[in-house]
């Protein structure tokens, strides 16, 4: 598909039967598969002849082919549909991650936004309960379907000890903690009882786990590691399995994998080697051969990648002196080529701004040079209008290329499927009474 094509907001009229923009968006189903009853489609109050007009294109929307609507069609086949029908402004939408604080309705929809996050501390209001995260959620969820295309979001959270941003919501002991236990059954445990309670508030995604190999005690983060010896690290990688579930034994290499609703999309950081930079200083430099870097740091990455991890988060540490967001040679050649990842690598809160001096400063060369070195989602997360529009011009100029929007935006759908996003984009209530449940707790107790 040439450039000019994919970026025209028009799409050709046999595409138009899978848009939204004449259908009511459908009321949360929690326990059922969306139903294709049209007494779920809700006329719009205008005139006569356009009730009638909305009433023929809803059923047009049920009844004319859309691969990648069709729950039963292989999720390549899927991705590659929805791929085809994207202008460049959704794809780009979809590489854009928010924070909850700047979301609006009006913008999910128009936008097609890919993600949400809540930042630390960031919560509806003090002391909200599950109850009220999951109304929150639900809300932002609405607006994406009302899209276009009807492409649900993923949201965001740290629950890196449990749903540790939530009231109320069991909280367990910190990586270096869980780390001096040894006991990867115990991680796993702790990764599914997390898992539940992140899905019961409506949330699909968890920043976690971290896999940094901590060698000087002086990083101010060496407690979000499991240990300094890479083999318990690797060990404790048990829990992405708790948090997303098991793939059978003969499930691809590299490919995402979310086992159902009771499970969230983990997401392994900060690759690669933050826990080593010189003198443990945050964010600073790992002075290292590649040999070193791959059997000390990258190896528990291997672990998370056959465990089907399916999201990698980049780190702010550069490696002798190249910033991790701008290493193609480790996001890229290594990381997705050399491993096979074939999930979505997102990047850190404004990683990109922190690639010149001052921050932001030249924000299109931020823009250009991550997501040329294989940043697919990037955590932008304030100003993502100028982050949209300095991408659309980067693809219309030349300087980042369509096929590197599409691979990027090709990994983020392959995740939203994975995880049955498209199925069940709504929180499921009957999860909400198991948030700090004594059942739960005694579950994971040692």
């Amino acid at each position: 598909m040439s450039q000019k094509s994919t970026s025209s907001l028009s799409l050709p009229t046999s595409n138009r039967s899978c848009e939204r923009s004449h259908l009511q968006p459908l009321p949360p189903q929690n326990t059922l598969k969306p139903s294709l009853s049209v007494s779920h489609v809700t006329l719009k109050p205008h005139s006569f002849l356009q009730r009638t007009q909305d009433f023929l294109c809803s059923i047009q929307f049920w009844l004319i082919d859309c691969t990648y609507k069709n729950p039963n069609a292989p999720i390549e086949d899927r991705v590659k549909d929805l791929l085809s029908r994207m202008t460049l402004q959704e794809k780009i939408g979809q590489m854009t991650q928010i924070e909850r604080s700047v979301a609006t309705p009006a913008d999910l929809k128009s936008f097609s936004i890919g993600s949400i996050l809540s930042a630390g501390g960031s919560v509806p209001f003090e002391k909200a309960l599950p109850a009220d995260w999951a109304d929150m959620v639900d809300k932002f969820q609405q607006a994406a379907l009302e899209s276009r295309l009807g492409i649900p979001l993923i949201y965001g959270i740290d629950a890196v000890h449990g749903n540790n941003s939530v009231y109320g919501a069991t909280i367990f002991p910190h990586n270096v903690g869980v780390g001096a236990t040894r006991d990867a059954d115990l991680a796993q445990r702790i990764g599914a009882a997390t898992a539940l309670e992140v899905r019961a508030t409506g949330i699909h995604y968890d920043f976690a786990p971290c896999v940094a190999v901590c060698r000087d005690p002086r990083w101010g983060r060496c407690f979000e590691c499991y240990s300094e010896d890479t083999n318990i690290v690797r060990k404790m990688t048990s829990i992405i399995t708790g948090l997303q579930g098991k793939p059978p034994a003969d499930y691809p290499k590299g490919y995402p994998f979310v086992a159902g609703r009771n499970n969230v999309i983990a997401c392994a950081k900060h690759f690669v080697g933050d826990g080593g930079t010189e003198k443990g200083i945050n964010e600073g430099n790992t002075i290292l051969s590649y040999d070193d870097l791959e059997s000390i740091h990258m190896a528990p990455y291997l672990d998370c990648i056959s465990q089907g991890v399916s999201t990698i988060m980049a780190s702010y540490s550069s490696w002798n002196g190249r910033q991790l967001h701008a290493d193609r040679f480790l996001l890229t050649e290594i990381l997705k080529d050399k491993l096979g990842f074939k999930g979505f690598v997102i990047s850190d809160w404004e990683a990109l701004d922190r690639l010149t001096e001052p921050r932001g400063s030249n924000y299109r060369y931020c823009i250009s040079t991550a997501v040329n070195a294989g940043i697919d989602m990037v955590m932008v997360p304030l100003r993502y209008k100028q982050f949209m529009d300095d991408l659309t011009f980067l693809v219309e100029s030349g300087e980042v290329l369509m096929s590197r929007i599409d691979d990027a935006v090709e990994r983020i759908l392959r995740v939203k499927f994975v995880s049955g996003l498209f199925e069940y984009p709504f929180s499921d209530r009957s999860l909400l009474d198991i948030v700090g449940c004594k059942v739960n707790i005694a579950e994971i107790s040692i």
